[in-house]
């Protein structure tokens, strides 16, 4: 299997007048799922307009499978697109649309309806699938659009904000559906602003602000990379207080609290000599520990550290 990038984006700017969507960017998507994250106006729908081929390139270069995406056919028929609008004929049944989306990117009038019923029944829209799209609701119609982007059986899944409007179960059905998905060998781009959704999916991302990102890779490789901020470790224990006495004489652990009476959050810029440790100290007082983990390694505190030390 190729470890080519999937996605390259080399220097790549996108402009409309005055306005700067994506500001001289290089990074690369690898195999499987990566999230790109951001808040809203971020540059993540100018990304993905960039590697559908609807938006070209102002300036520097985006590669699909190695070539150029801009009005080349044979790089966007392995691409399925959900967009975060809703591109609806809304007369239209979702059959009718699926169907409609599978001829278009090329699948023979013979092989379509064994396509449509594949797609449909994937995102699970069997049941409502001859019903017209104007009485959908949001979910439904985010299902019926991730439908039409499987069609034609694509190698890249692209999904712009997939989960807007669905409820927590079609959220879980949703992540199991791209998880089977990746595991196929299908690969993924996936966008939101809601940041635990794409760590349920993934932890390699591309984090972006004011058209820049700002950090790309494996979410606890950039968050060990970041030395100018002290990890936050909590231990809950039945004795923190003690535990924190002992604690307090290390040098290289920089602040310590206890918000709750089992709980103490440990500052420390060497978390793993932290952990070394820990063991011998929690055994010299005797405390029993029912959880030791990172306090900060989710997406929300690390995209709010990126994003102030860029100053973005």
């Amino acid at each position: 299997m190729s470890n080519s990038p999937v996605i390259e984006l080399v220097g790549l700017s996108k402009w409309y007048g005055e306005v700067i969507g994506l500001n001289n960017v290089s990074a690369s998507v690898g195999r499987g799922i990566t999230g790109l994250v951001g808040p809203n106006g971020a540059g993540k729908s100018t990304t993905m307009g960039l590697a559908t081929g609807q938006l070209k390139p102002s300036m520097g270069t985006i590669r699909v499978f190695g070539q150029r995406v801009w009005n080349n056919p044979a790089v966007l028929s392995r691409i399925g697109y959900c967009p975060e609008g809703d591109p609806f004929w809304p007369n239209l049944t979702g059959r009718q649309f699926v169907r409609f989306l599978a001829r278009m990117s090329g699948i023979g009038r013979a092989q379509a309806n064994a396509a449509v019923e594949k797609a449909i029944a994937r995102t699970d829209m069997l049941d409502n699938a001859d019903r017209a799209i104007q009485g959908y609701s949001k979910g439904m119609r985010q299902r019926i659009k991730i439908a039409q982007a499987l069609v034609h059986d694509p190698r890249l899944l692209i999904l712009d904000e997939p989960f807007t409007g669905t409820d927590p179960v079609a959220r879980h059905q949703l992540a199991e559906l791209f998880g089977e998905l990746a595991s196929s060998g299908v690969d993924i781009l996936v966008s939101s602003h809601v940041l635990h959704e794409v760590e349920a999916l993934t932890s390699r991302i591309m984090m972006i602000d004011h058209g820049r990102i700002v950090a790309e890779g494996e979410l606890h490789a950039i968050r060990r990379g970041m030395h100018d901020r002290p990890h936050a470790i909590r231990v809950r224990t039945d004795s923190p207080r003690p535990l924190a006495v002992r604690l307090a004489a290390l040098e290289f652990v920089t602040a310590l609290s206890i918000p709750d009476t089992e709980t103490l959050i440990v500052n420390t810029p060497a978390p793993e000599r932290l952990y070394d440790e820990l063991p011998g100290l929690i055994l010299d007082v005797g405390a029993s520990v029912h959880e030791i983990a990172a306090d900060d390694e989710d997406l929300e505190a690390l995209f709010g550290f990126l994003t102030t030390r860029s100053g973005l």
